[in-house]
């Protein structure tokens, strides 16, 4: 999945899901219709759901080192 953001000034936009990036960069001319001429635009891939992010992975590994274990 993937989602377009769009950097407006100090608004920023995020429209999507998309299946895949052409898609979203179809969809792209629609999107920056209603925006400035300055505007940016991005398109970012989505972690599937069945992925841990970095941090939650190292807060997993920390847990596991110091769990406490009754005698």
């Amino acid at each position: 999945m993937y989602l377009l953001t769009v950097k407006d000034g100090l608004v920023t936009r995020h429209v999507g899901p998309y299946l895949t990036p052409k898609h979203a960069s179809d969809d792209l001319d629609r999107v920056l219709s209603s925006c400035s001429d300055r505007a940016r635009w991005q398109i970012h891939a989505l972690e599937s759901p069945g992925q841990r992010s970095f941090a939650e992975r190292m807060n997993a590994k920390v847990d596991q080192s110091f769990a406490v274990k009754a005698s």
